[in-house]
């Protein structure tokens, strides 16, 4: 197989167990003014305590689920939660890990500037 099926592959399963673990299908309806997939993000640590993540680092977004509201008590409104593919696999704060992929605050995410060309 070459890496793209791999990749393909992956995708797939990924968003079956996903869908399995949340017990319905992930959104593809991309909500207005969200970042788009394929967009090149930083995964930024949060200023006021140590985490959520050990590290920042870059990402893509991803198109395996569009953004969906964060309904936690702690979100900002209209905050939007984003799965974000890591360049390389990181752990959390607590030390679990390491993740190719997570479902990220919005907030947690820096867009990176389009490349020039």
């Amino acid at each position: 197989m070459t890496d793209s099926s791999d990749s393909v592959s992956a995708d797939a399963d990924d968003r079956q167990a996903i869908e399995h673990i949340l017990g319905r299908p992930l959104s593809e309806t991309w909500p207005a003014g969200a970042l788009a997939p394929g967009s090149r993000v930083t995964v930024v640590r949060a200023p006021d305590w140590d985490g959520p993540w050990q590290v920042e680092f870059p990402g893509t977004i991803d198109a395996m689920g569009a953004p969906e509201p964060n309904e936690h008590a702690q979100a900002f409104s209209g905050e939007l939660l984003y799965w974000v593919t890591f360049d390389t696999p990181q752990y959390d704060s607590d030390g679990g890990g390491p993740y190719r992929k997570a479902q990220i605050w919005g907030r947690y995410l820096r867009a990176e500037p389009e490349p020039e060309g």
